[in-house]
């Protein structure tokens, strides 16, 4: 079976501006043939192509559910990219990303959100609460909020670190039910006061078909070293994870409670 890309588009890089020294994966500024700036992952970094997985199915389940994220699109990095490139550690990370990368629109101009400076409402709080349990997100902290102010809304970026059962695999059926325990940590837990209407308005939208549709979105070559036999194999297993998870919502919406009551 092909992969259906038809709602991602496919970028060239074609200049390497930056990196973004903030990311424990070199993340990097980089220009595109269509003369947009990305903020550019690479497939040769720290977790590999499945940080691209996470990046791409959490930012596209966000999406679908109404959040805001900047455009996700696939980046082609030729192999001539980087040659002159005369930081080292950088060089190897782009002679090693070789092909199909991810990258986010880059927000000129965006700030990184500051819950002091910035108070959410409680419906958009709890819904970012129920997003990043039901993704098992963990990298939504008050260290790294990995949320961004462009233009006085709210975005969410950086789902790279979700969905953490893909790098074991061997027991993901039984993470597929489990609590979201860390949601402990989660910045905006305080506000999250209305996690069960959250629940309520978002579970509903993930249909199996809406699931189904972005899953095929992942590449097969980010596919192919995640340790089952296919790159078909891997999507259903994601299906079936994301599926599980939301049939399961009052499991990490309960977690989610506890840990709260726990902090106020």
């Amino acid at each position: 079976m092909g992969v259906d890309t038809s709602t991602i588009r496919t970028v060239q890089v074609t200049r390497y501006v930056t990196p973004l020294r903030e990311g424990g994966s070199l993340p990097a500024i980089a220009e595109a043939d269509d003369g947009f700036l990305y903020a550019l992952k690479f497939r040769g970094a720290g977790q590999g192509s499945k940080a691209l997985v996470a990046e791409l199915l959490g930012g596209e389940i966000a999406r679908a559910l109404g959040f805001r994220v900047p455009e996700i699109v696939f980046a082609q990095l030729d192999e001539a990219f980087g040659r002159t490139e005369p930081d080292e550690e950088i060089q190897d990370l782009l002679q090693a990303s070789t092909g199909l990368n991810l990258a986010l629109h880059f927000l000129s101009g965006a700030i990184t959100f500051d819950p002091v400076v910035t108070k959410l409402d409680p419906v958009l709080a709890s819904r970012i609460v129920w997003l990043d349990c039901l993704l098992t997100n963990v990298d939504r902290t008050a260290k790294n909020t990995n949320m961004l102010m462009w233009h006085k809304e709210l975005w969410l970026i950086d789902h790279g670190a979700a969905l953490y059962f893909h790098h074991t695999w061997d027991n993901w059926k039984e993470q597929a039910s489990k609590p979201f325990i860390q949601v402990k940590d989660h910045v905006l837990l305080r506000q999250a006061s209305q996690l069960e209407e959250a629940d309520a308005e978002l579970k509903p939208l993930l249909t199996a078909t809406l699931i189904q549709h972005i899953v095929r979105l992942v590449p097969d070559e980010w596919l192919e070293d995640h340790g089952v036999q296919s790159p078909e194999e891997a999507r259903a297993v994601y299906r079936q994870f994301i599926g599980a998870r939301v049939a399961a919502s009052e499991i990490f919406v309960k977690e989610a409670q506890d840990a709260r009551k726990r902090i106020i």
